[in-house]
C-alpha cells in the first residue's frame, strides 16, 4: 500500500481515534505536498511546522524532500510520540518532533515555516483535539502576537506556507507569492 497516495491510506498509519480527527486537524496530503515543495528550497533547508500535531505535514515533506529537514513542535506529548512512531515506521531520518510550545523555539535555527492555524482551538470550545492543554481567546491573541514578532525578526527570503490562517500573525514584510490548489493554502516570502 502506498501510504503517500491518498489521505485515506495515510491516515491508516495512525490509531483510529487519531485518524478520526484527520479531516479537521491534520493537513491533507495534497496540501502537505504543495507546501513542502514550496518550502524545501535552497541547500539543506530546515523547516519548522508550528503546531505539528501527529506530524503529517513533516512526514510527507520528509518523504518527498530528502534534502530538507522537517521539525515539528507540538504541545501534546502523546501526539509527538505518535508522530515519532510513524516516522520511525516509515524509516524517515530527516524529520523530528519536539514536545513544547512554539514560543520556546528559536526561529533563527530554521529557514522556512509551515503553519496550519494551530491556535484556532483557542476560539472554538467544541472542536479541540483533547483537553490536555489550556484554551482561551486570550491565548489565541497571545500566540498570534508572539508568532508575528518571531516572523518579523527573520531575514528576507524566509518562506512560510499557511493553511487556514487568519493572516493576523503575518507581518507586512511578508508578501503572498502564490496560492495552492486548495485556496486556503498561501505561500509567503519575506521581502
Amino acid at each position: 500500500m502506498d501510504f503517500f497516495s491518498t489521505d485515506q491510506y495515510f491516515d491508516q498509519l495512525y490509531p483510529p481515534a487519531i485518524s478520526a480527527l484527520a479531516s479537521r486537524h491534520w493537513t491533507p496530503i495534497g496540501v502537505a505536498k504543495e507546501a513542502a515543495a514550496f518550502l524545501a528550497v535552497g541547500p539543506n533547508p530546515r523547516i519548522l511546522d508550528i503546531g505539528s500535531g501527529v506530524g503529517k505535514f513533516c512526514i510527507i515533506g520528509a518523504n518527498n524532500h530528502s534534502n530538507a529537514v522537517f521539525t515539528g513542535i507540538e504541545q501534546r506529548e502523546s501526539l509527538t510520540q505518535i508522530a515519532q512512531s510513524v516516522a520511525k515506521q516509515l524509516s524517515l531520518n530527516n524529520t523530528s518532533f519536539l514536545t513544547g510550545n512554539f514560543t520556546e523555539i528559536d526561529f533563527t535555527q530554521f529557514h522556512h515555516f509551515y503553519f496550519y492555524n494551530a491556535f484556532y482551538e483557542n476560539l472554538i470550545d467544541n472542536d479541540s483535539i483533547d483537553q490536555t492543554v489550556k484554551y482561551s481567546p486570550e491565548l489565541f491573541n497571545l500566540y498570534n502576537r508572539k508568532l508575528y514578532k518571531q516572523l518579523k525578526n527573520l531575514p528576507a527570503g524566509t518562506r512560510i506556507a499557511t493553511f487556514h490562517s487568519s493572516e493576523n500573525e503575518m507581518p507586512n514584510s511578508y508578501q503572498v507569492v502564490g496560492v495552492g490548489l486548495n485556496e486556503d493554502l498561501k505561500f509567503w516570502v519575506k521581502v
